[in-house]
């Protein structure tokens, strides 16, 4: 294995499409970090295979925080929510729900999953080289919040999208080669959610122009966890490549 950088940050996102939680660890298991996508708001009417409301559908959802945090199911999630105008909620409120409705314009309810509700993959990586050169192609700083990644990685190399070798391998994080792991499964395609400002909810089309010019609209990668255990901010980050005849 190589080390190729160190653990920078790591989030998690309680409620889908709200703001994450940045911490300084977080336990991964097999179905992700723990307390990690564990809510969604539904909308009621929408009978597709994903009817959860989301911020690409409604932008300000970004501006939600979870808050006040308890622990007795054997997971941190969120009890309260902080809203745009600084009030905070009960997550299951009817208060909640009725003005998640209102701006979606439509019933919503919230569902929890046990296992948490991902899009891809329970795990999202990718490192600030990435999220650099896209800034530099969409012509300004990015928050790395835009990218809503589990764990960001300060790499050895300032080459963007170097995530992208990392398919077909593991990573282990640690100061041993027996710390957690997740093998990366596939390349991070990329939505509209890139080009919305996570402090003000208004979109800007170069971030995700310049995904699509860079790396035909991928940015990091997703994974699935291998060997449990608990991530820390400062790990360092192995590389297991993938096998030479792997596609």
């Amino acid at each position: 294995m190589t080390e190729i950088g160190r653990v920078r940050e790591i989030v998690r996102y309680p409620v889908k499409s709200m703001a994450g939680t940045v911490v300084e660890s977080a336990a991964l298991g097999w179905h992700g970090l723990e307390g990690d996508r564990r809510f969604a708001f539904r909308r009621v009417e929408d009978e597709s295979g994903f009817p959860f409301l989301t911020a690409s559908r409604l932008p300000e959802l970004l501006l939600y925080h979870p808050a006040d945090f308890d622990e007795s199911t054997g997971e941190p999630l969120p009890t309260r929510v902080r809203t745009p105008d600084g009030s905070l909620v009960p997550l299951g409120s009817e208060e909640l729900k009725s003005e998640l409705s209102d701006r979606s314009g439509g019933s919503v309810e919230l569902m929890r999953f046990k296992h948490g509700v991902f899009d891809e993959g329970a795990v999202s990586i990718v490192s600030l080289a990435t999220i650099a050169g896209i800034g530099r192609e969409a012509g300004f700083e990015l928050d790395r919040r835009r990218f809503r990644a589990n764990i960001i990685i300060e790499t050895a190399q300032n080459d963007p999208f170097l995530e992208d070798e990392w398919v077909g391998g593991s990573l282990t994080f640690g100061e041993g080669n027996a710390g957690p792991a997740v093998s990366v499964t596939l390349r991070d395609e990329r939505c509209v959610m890139v080009n919305i400002d996570p402090d003000t909810g208004v979109k800007d089309a170069r971030v995700m122009k310049a995904v699509v010019r860079l790396n035909n609209n991928y940015a990091g990668v997703y994974a699935t966890a291998v060997r449990r255990g608990t991530v820390r901010v400062g790990d360092r980050v192995l590389l297991e490549p993938r096998a030479p005849d792997h596609p």
